[in-house]
């Protein structure tokens, strides 16, 4: 009986403690019902101006510009932390583009060589621009106005289809380096085959080799583990994350390079990274194996490479790789074979990769040949490969219909291979392998092979490296390759894609949406 008293005592002190509660909630809603409704309209107010009229003051594309409006009015607080973290113009927070014109440019064109390389520049244009049509001069001029990049004229070039062609030929140069390793890659594991390669890298450390890598917290933070970062540097290996994972203005600008450069002499670049996934496929069993295209080049251009890399590895530790044992003279003799190298940031002026790109489409005469796993197009991209279609350009372009994880880039990339096709273009959907190769090639004598996806991230976002191949024995190579993989591809089929179910379509349409953001 005690226990029952106690209980209904409590009950009613609890329910008049309510009602008291309610009583002065209301008499306040009361006395603040003629200003609270005001205040909460100039509070939106004030939201919507600010939020808009930064993001309208941006000058971004109208797209882009309309789909973060969107995101700021439908999702107040989620849209504004987006933003934050992925939606920004980096080139406030620039730190690359400073670079080029502090001491480390200065010292390396300091060295004899470098400074008889660049000295040679005048002679290798008028060399290329002489000798070849006018889709070179369009793509020699954007490369020299936006990038100043120079020519590398011998090399020899070998492109690598997949990691079972990359890994093992790069084993065997680290293992016969004699002087510097220095890799830079987006996605780095610690899986088994990574172990495997963090054996030779110690082994070559021992030796007194200099190993520095690079990789992006972000692109391998499901991958690699601390332990394996510490039993790296532990073993007198500089191990660097490129930047802090949470630097929360610059989280969204991955460095999603790869490279390689040994003793100065060879390089790698291209579209695989190091994970044991480029060889079976990724997890999941959706997927055979893992198609990509790398090149090992040798030759003038692995200055270029590191240059890159030395750039890189300055914005990351502040520590300058000048030294000329890092930048070797060219001892054996190579083909002529031009390169160049092209490289965008978020903290570019210009989208030098996409301007090279749309030189490229709007200068073909006869045929374009288009990798991507992705396929997000801005509104000048767009028109321009629609352009060629129309315009008789045998236009073929290959994509991924899917990949592991989020499926939202390829959902919208549908959207946009429907209006391709719609012009005329070809699309290609590669099955079996997850496609992930990177190429494009004109009228078989220009191609690009790098790490840039067609799509607005790569674009705009990430850094990037490609290599811009002047070789028509080269592009051919690559257009068989591309052949070839047709026998692994079926053709999108735009009739069909239209009778598909209305959920999807509607679902790919509201990707296309937010692919600005994606």
């Amino acid at each position: 009986m005690v226990i029952e008293f106690i209980l209904v005592w409590w009950h009613q002190i609890n329910w008049r403690l309510a009602e008291i509660v309610v009583m002065i909630m209301n008499e306040m809603m009361v006395q603040a019902g003629e200003w609270a409704p005001r205040v909460l309209w100039f509070v939106l107010l004030l939201y919507a101006i600010v939020t808009g009229g930064f993001i309208v003051l941006e000058n971004r594309s109208p797209v882009k510009t309309l789909a973060w409006l969107l995101a700021f009015l439908f999702l107040p607080v989620v849209g504004v932390a987006l933003y934050l973290l992925v939606g920004r113009d980096y080139r406030p927070f620039s730190r690359e583009g400073k670079l080029l014109q502090q001491e480390l440019g200065n010292q390396l064109t300091n060295s004899p060589d470098v400074a008889a390389f660049l000295e040679r520049q005048p002679q290798e244009f008028a060399r290329l621009k002489a000798a070849n049509p006018l889709v070179y001069d369009r793509v020699l001029e954007l490369m020299h106005r936006n990038l100043e990049a120079p020519i590398y004229p011998h090399n020899t070039i070998e492109i690598l289809q997949n990691a079972r062609e990359k890994y093992p030929r790069l084993l065997a140069d680290l293992r016969a380096a004699r002087h510097s390793i220095h890799m830079e890659y987006f996605e780095w594991a610690s899986d088994e085959i990574m172990q495997g390669f963090k054996q030779v890298l110690l082994a070559k450390a021992k030796e007194g080799v200099e190993v520095r890598v690079i990789y992006d917290p972000l692109g391998s933070f499901w991958l690699l583990s601390w332990r394996y970062i510490q039993e790296m540097n532990a073993g007198c290996i500089k191990m660097i994350a490129w930047s802090s994972l949470f630097a929360i203005h610059t989280i969204s600008y991955r460095s999603h390079r790869k490279i390689v450069v040994i003793d100065g002499k060879i390089g790698y670049t291209g579209g695989l990274n190091m994970s044991e996934e480029h060889l079976k496929g990724p997890h999941g069993g959706q997927f055979t194996g893992w198609r990509d295209t790398h090149v090992r080049v040798t030759g003038d251009v692995v200055l270029g490479l590191q240059s890159s890399f030395a750039v890189q590895w300055y914005n990351t530790t502040q520590e300058q790789l000048t030294d000329s044992a890092y930048y070797p003279p060219v001892e054996e003799a190579h083909p002529y074979l031009p390169l160049q190298i092209a490289q965008s940031g978020p903290d570019a002026e210009w989208k030098a990769i996409r301007s090279i790109y749309f030189g490229l489409i709007t200068g073909a005469q006869r045929q374009i040949y288009i990798q991507s796993p992705f396929f997000i197009l801005d509104a000048g991209l767009s028109e321009a490969i629609a352009a060629a279609a129309q315009s008789g350009v045998d236009v073929k372009i290959m994509l991924a219909p899917t990949g592991p994880g989020i499926n939202a880039p390829y959902q919208a990339g549908f959207t946009y291979a429907a209006n391709m096709a719609e012009a005329g273009a070809k699309i290609y959907l590669y099955h079996g392998d997850y496609f992930h190769a990177k190429t494009i090639s004109v009228d078989s004598m220009i191609c690009s092979i790098g790490s840039t996806n067609m799509d607005i991230r790569s674009f705009a976002i990430n850094y990037e490296l490609n290599l811009i191949v002047y070789d028509r024995e080269t592009t051919r190579a690559l257009d068989k390759i591309f052949c070839h993989d047709l026998a692994h591809c079926t053709e999108f089929d735009l009739a069909a894609y239209k009778r598909s179910n209305l959920l999807w379509r509607t679902r790919d349409s509201v990707m296309r949406l937010f692919s600005p953001l994606l």
